[in-house]
């Protein structure tokens, strides 16, 4: 009641919004395996997938040859969903991320379905994710990982050393056996 009446000039000036803001969904599909957990896992069943098989050639001579799914079409109907991020949430490989980009009314609804093609370019609005708390204690996996790294570092330089050491004798006597 006490605060005074802002006209918001949108479109012409655009809103800040928060960070991470949820606006549509966009895909990575490098990354979909077409595992189809979020189709499975949609409550509204808005997500459409539809893949083929391919046989991949064995990588090494005398290997077995592999097959693999590719994506064909990747599709999510906005007007069935309701945001609420499962989707996101169960995809193992990270190829489903919340954009902040929320204009894509449409006039007809059955616009508002929209392909893979569409997805991939709403994946470029998404930010970069928070970085981490430099306070924060280490995770102990990465530390028993980097210990070990360190230790594997200290012995193959010692071993380097040693090498070099005892080839630098070898060619301090090659001399002065040779007189």
């Amino acid at each position: 009641m006490t605060k005074k009446t802002v006209t918001a000039q949108y479109p012409d000036v655009q809103p800040e919004l928060p960070p991470r803001t949820r606006g549509v969904i966009g895909l990575f599909e490098e990354n979909c395996t077409v595992c189809m957990l979020c189709a499975r896992e949609c409550p509204d069943w808005c997500i459409y997938i539809d893949s083929h098989k391919e046989t991949v050639p064995p990588a090494a001579p005398g290997g077995r040859e592999r097959s693999r799914n590719v994506l064909d079409r990747f599709a999510i109907d906005f007007s069935l969903c309701m945001y609420c991020g499962i989707c996101i949430e169960v995809c193992p490989f990270d190829a489903l991320f919340w954009s902040p980009e929320f204009e894509y009314a449409e006039t007809d609804i059955h616009e508002l379905t929209h392909e893979r093609d569409k997805l991939r370019e709403w994946m470029w609005t998404v930010p970069e994710p928070p970085a981490l708390d430099p306070k924060a204690e280490e995770p102990k996996e990465i530390a028993a990982a980097r210990k070990a790294a360190e230790k594997a570092a200290e012995k193959a330089a010692a071993e380097a050393a040693a090498q070099a050491e005892a080839q630098a004798e070898a060619r301090s006597q090659a001399p002065e056996e040779q007189q």
